[in-house]
């Protein structure tokens, strides 16, 4: 393989999840001596592991929508609803609402929905050439997701069936009778669907996330498992990373540590708006065979997904921050959930917590740094970090080994939040 840059040049990345793996290996594909550091184990109780395991090419539309202010107050008072928060992190919250409030025009809507259209319509090719270099068998099944409602949701679900058909994303109105034709199991609650057939989805989300990086380290990438502390640059602008143990330097830096980025970028003088939605799962063992796919149901905005470890339940926004211990109540709501749809399901096992990290106007930052050209970020991708991984790291090596592209990258840049 031909490099495409000289070896010398070395690149940092911090944070072992989906984007940080995928932007090593993309960087050591290009030639460089990449070094990739992260307190825990790639994939260990992260984001990485316990997401939904989608691969969502469809979903452009984000939580920015007029709607969704009127849904709110609802939401927060209904008890088998997708939204909570915990009330002593509210303060901290608000210079991020109002933020979020201002992104929620019919206008910003669309520029968003563009905007991770042309990166979602790229996701899974991106994904296809990393896994033809390991054996993914058994791990990714492409059958499709389905999301279906109630009556009473129906407002929303046209609007987004609307944008959707208005980007070209393809998508297949189900009524209840072929929704039941497809997966019998589920109770009849519904009213109507869709199944969006070109997603997939990961059978193991954390097996496929460590053989991408046992393939980096394969190709000469190096680990190393230290936490990072500080940040700063040396007089020719390179980046001192500091951990827990030791120093390095690099010529560049990627910092890529989903909702935990904000504490390096703020090192960086750079205010980037960053929080984190809370995200919840279980597992009920032994009843994956109750679905062939995974499922959303929408009006209480969680989702089931057939895995390895069983049928997973997965889903809920809470936003707490990363302090707040895990909160039980939502573990049950989860559990209660689930067992509305299939009320055959018995005990439920491994609760989780973890975070997904999202900006307010809900499209990533990709991109070097306003202050400091030797640094660049890989991170806020909200619901949809473990979809766009492939293609953030794609994009993100392209950018630090400087080669042009027909893309438009400037909505990504975190430079917009000045």
């Amino acid at each position: 393989m031909k490099n495409d840059v000289p070896l010398k040049s070395s690149v940092g990345v911090i944070g072992a999840g989906i984007q940080g793996v995928c932007v090593s290996l993309h960087l050591i594909r290009k030639g460089f001596q990449v070094t990739l550091i992260d307190k825990d184990d790639p994939g260990k109780n992260s984001a990485s592991y316990g997401n939904a395991g989608h691969f969502s090419p469809y979903a452009s539309l984000s939580l920015n929508r007029p709607d969704i202010l009127i849904d709110v107050p609802s939401m927060l008072l209904s008890t088998t609803g997708p939204l909570a928060l915990k009330w002593n992190y509210v303060p901290k919250m608000i210079p991020w609402f109002l933020r979020f409030i201002k992104n929620c025009t019919r206008k910003k809507m669309m520029y968003t929905a563009k905007y991770m259209h042309q990166i979602l319509d790229l996701a899974l090719p991106a994904y296809d050439e990393l896994f033809q270099e390991i054996d993914i068998s058994g791990l990714v099944e492409s059958r499709g997701i389905i999301y279906f409602w109630t009556n009473r949701d129906l407002k929303s679900r046209e609007l987004e069936i609307n944008v959707r058909k208005e980007l070209g994303v393809e998508q297949q109105l189900l009524k209840p009778h072929e929704i039941h034709d497809l997966e019998p199991h589920i109770k009849q609650i519904y009213h109507s669907g869709v199944l969006y057939p070109s997603a997939r989805h990961a059978r193991n989300p954390r097996k496929i996330l460590i053989k991408l990086f046992e393939l980096f380290l394969k190709k000469g990438g190096k680990f190393i498992k230290e936490n990072v502390e500080t940040i700063n640059f040396s007089s020719d602008n390179k980046p001192k990373i500091k951990t827990n143990l030791n120093s390095y330097e690099f010529n560049k830096t990627v910092i890529a540590c989903g909702a935990f980025s904000k504490k390096l970028t703020d090192q960086a003088n750079e205010n980037i708006p960053l929080d984190t939605e809370r995200g919840y799962h279980v597992h009920f063992k032994g009843y994956d065979h109750l679905l062939s796919r995974p499922v959303i149901f929408l009006n209480r905005g969680f989702g089931m997904t057939p895995m390895e470890q069983g049928l997973r339940a997965v889903g809920t926004v809470e936003f707490g921050g990363l302090d707040n211990p895990l909160s039980k109540k939502r573990i049950m709501n989860l559990v209660n959930n689930a067992k509305y749809l299939f009320p055959e399901l018995g005990k439920h096992e491994d609760e989780w917590l973890g975070f997904r990290p999202t900006l307010p106007d809900f499209l990533p930052v990709m991109g070097p740094s306003k202050n400091y050209k030797n640094l660049f970020y890989s991170f806020g991708h909200h619901h949809l970090g473990w979809t766009l991984g492939a293609i953030s790291g794609k994009i993100l090596a392209g950018m630090i080994a400087e080669e042009k592209t027909n893309l438009d990258l400037s909505p990504y840049k975190s430079i917009r939040f000045s």
